[in-house]
């Protein structure tokens, strides 16, 4: 069915959706974009899942946005470009409001989109050794759709410590980042995340769903406002000569005249 993710159930009613492009560092093309929405809306109406587990094959937990993709973006007309930015806002929202708990086993190295998939988990655990960074502004881009995430989940104070910089990060000041719960060795990482798991499967499941539902009310609200927003500068950046530049500069292997 999917094609670039795969999900994996087992007997206690933990489904554990693994991003299967290792060969691409994970790294979010149009497709994987539709089939993790998909795959959102499914195990959320499972009766059977009691939790699910965001994890990723290969060395890298997700390098970010296929920047074929993205490139592709750039020969596309206004209407297009808003389309494409809006499926990739409503795939991180339907991770976001999944009825389950999301535990993320985060196994590599997580740039750009993969900082927001980590912070759209109710928990994250990260292997000690992993990098992360919002690289967005090297290319010319903002890290837009994934903002209201980011924020949500560092809190403004701490997210201006790297969401404008680009700079790459160790597992240990991610835990301070609240990125993530805790940082562990990679032998130790599936250890923690069933430790994550496991008292899930003791509590009413609808209980559960009801108490995340009720807690992201008390939090930040990411309403459709405010993906609106989050998509309107995305489009804004595609459309703007650092981008194509930046992105220019990538794909020709040369620095971007801004990079020093």
């Amino acid at each position: 069915m999917f094609e670039t993710i795969t999900i994996e159930r087992d007997g206690r009613g933990v489904a554990t959706l693994w991003l299967d492009r290792a060969e691409k560092h994970n790294a979010m093309s149009a497709q994987m974009i539709a089939e993790l929405t998909q795959a959102a809306g499914e195990l959320g109406a499972d009766a059977s899942v009691r939790a699910v587990v965001l994890a990723a094959k290969g060395k890298t937990f997700c390098a970010g946005g296929d920047l074929g993709w993205m490139r592709d973006q750039f020969d596309a007309d206004p209407e297009t470009r808003a389309k494409e930015a809006r499926k990739l806002a409503q795939m991180l929202q339907a991770l976001n409001t999944l009825p389950k708990p999301l535990i993320g086993r985060i196994q590599g190295n997580a740039f750009g989109g993969g900082v927001g998939m980590a912070s759209v988990c109710d928990v994250a655990i990260g292997a000690d050794h992993v990098l992360m960074a919002l690289t967005e502004t090297r290319l010319g881009l903002i890290p837009a759709t994934i903002g209201p995430y980011v924020c949500a989940r560092m809190g403004e104070g701490r997210a201006r410590r790297v969401f404008m910089s680009g700079r790459r990060f160790g597992a240990e000041e991610a835990v301070t980042l609240d990125l993530l719960a805790r940082a562990v060795p990679e032998a130790e990482l599936d250890t923690a995340v069933e430790a994550e798991v496991e008292p899930y499967l003791s509590c009413a499941p609808e209980a559960v769903a009801r108490a995340k539902a009720l807690l992201r009310g008390f939090g930040p609200r990411i309403d459709q406002g405010v993906i609106d927003h989050s998509v309107g500068e995305l489009i804004a950046c595609w459309e703007g000569e650092e981008a194509r530049e930046g992105i220019g500069a990538f794909f020709d292997k040369r620095k971007a005249p801004w990079a020093g």
